[in-house]
């Protein structure tokens, strides 16, 4: 089993920068900033202002925020080249003006997470552990992933970030969790790797998901597939 290199970390805002190969990284922000001090900390603000979410929900424009901020803090690792982000028509996060690069951004909470590459495919997921994922595992988890997660709510909650992480993989929506992505049973560690599958009508694959306990109320997990196709069908 391959083993992630060490957490590097860094002085605030940018709590941690991971390297995941040569041409991609993870970037994790822990939030502490108001909207105010986000938005000066996004490149091209003046055209990032209008893009802002609706309404005056402050926790959503913050993590909105923190995503931009976080993805072009890792970007800058990998290219100087200016561009802004959008989502695509599946609501997937792209480089306008990079268009080989692949991203991914998740945030729960106090946490935002970001995975940059310059090719392949990325998903990240970051969740708050919390009884709900036991209350809606009926829903996302298969009966022998129910029965391996059992009433432990961190193992719970992995399952689901897992899964979220592989639909960002998959990057097309529709894909039915409890069914088409499952994950084969795993002991809980503070670090380790899952094995998950993608279940389509015409198309099987296996994929490696990391994942992490971030402090004492937070999983990471995060896929990146160097070699892999920009999207699977």
């Amino acid at each position: 089993m391959a083993v992630s290199p060490p957490f590097y970390y860094l002085l605030m805002p940018l709590h941690t920068l991971l390297p995941l190969a040569p041409d991609a990284l993870l970037g994790l922000w822990h939030l502490t900033e108001l909207p105010t001090d986000l938005l000066a900390l996004v490149p091209q603000r003046e055209q990032y202002a209008p893009l802002q979410p609706p309404g005056r929900d402050e926790n959503r424009t913050l993590q909105w925020l923190a995503g931009r901020a976080l993805a072009h803090t890792v970007l800058r690792e990998l290219t100087p080249a200016p561009t802004l982000l959008r989502n695509d028509a599946n609501g997937c996060p792209f480089f306008e003006q990079l268009p080989d690069f692949a991203v991914s951004l998740s945030h729960s909470g106090e946490w935002a997470a970001a995975v940059v590459a310059r090719r392949g495919r990325v998903g990240t997921d970051v969740e708050l552990i919390r009884a709900k994922a036991q209350m809606l595992a009926p829903r996302f988890l298969s009966e022998t992933e129910r029965a391996d997660a059992g009433a432990d709510e961190a193992k719970n909650s992995l399952y689901w970030s897992a899964k979220e992480t592989l639909y960002k993989l998959h990057s097309r929506r529709g894909l039915v969790f409890k069914e088409q992505i499952q994950l084969n049973p795993f002991g809980l560690r503070e670090a380790g790797v899952l094995t998950g599958h993608l279940l389509t009508e015409n198309f099987r694959s296996q994929h490696q998901i990391h994942y992490q306990r971030l402090a004492a109320d937070y999983v990471l997990t995060y896929c990146f597939e160097p070699d892999a196709p920009t999207h699977l069908h």
